[in-house]
């Protein structure tokens, strides 16, 4: 008898690791599951990403399909209308245009060094840009009743006027003569014509007897 007690005292150790050790697999399976469940747990996260990209690009093809606004209409209704006006004014009647066929072009020089550019707009027939040092402007022809050449930039009151032996610019706003005495070369040789046999002078004339 006493040797079955010492038996099962000796035993009893060993019996508790035993138990010990079935115990720890058990305990360790739950935490295996719960790790596992995290994985899994981001697949909804990734759906949602994915939901939100796809209302994102949907949100900007809406955006890119929204018509102009109305502002950005008005804007573009009232440049149309400044190039249509443009245009109109830019449009010359026929004695205009044969007035402007009557202009010289070119380098012209005038009186104390001074010169003067006038070359034609190749967008706008009939039309001049009148430039030299200090001044730079857009000239168009006005009719006048003694057949005078005249362009005029009424904008910046600016005239230029043409007759058979020379030419001159003057500003009627800042009432300044700009440049005097300017000839290109067919006004040269009117010029030098009139110098060898001059008009006879008015006041030279008999009266008819």
């Amino acid at each position: 008898m006493k040797s079955f007690i010492a038996s099962v005292l000796l035993l009893a150790p060993a019996l508790v690791l035993a138990q010990a050790a079935a115990d720890k697999p058990a305990a360790a399976k739950p935490a295996a599951k719960t790790q596992a469940a995290k994985p899994a747990a981001k697949a909804p996260a990734k759906k949602t990403t994915a939901k939100a990209a796809a209302e994102k690009k949907e949100k900007t093809a809406v955006a890119k399909a929204t018509p102009p606004s109305s502002r950005t209409q008005l804007k573009s209704a009232t440049s149309q209308v400044a190039t249509g006006l443009i245009a109109a004014e830019a449009a010359l009647t026929a004695d205009e245009l044969a007035i402007a066929e009557r202009v010289h072009t070119g380098h012209i020089a005038c009186e104390l060094g001074a010169s003067v550019n006038v070359t034609p707009d190749p967008k706008a027939p009939g039309h001049f840009r009148v430039e030299g040092k200090g001044f730079s402007y857009y000239m168009s022809p006005v009719a006048t009743s003694t057949g005078v050449v005249r362009l005029e930039d009424q904008q910046r009151g600016a005239v230029w006027l043409q007759i058979a032996n020379k030419s001159m610019l003057m500003n009627q706003k800042l009432g300044q003569r700009l440049a005097d005495e300017c000839m290109s070369p067919a006004q040269v040789q009117v010029a030098e014509a009139i110098k060898k046999a001059p008009p006879p002078s008015l006041l030279d004339a008999q009266p008819a007897k």
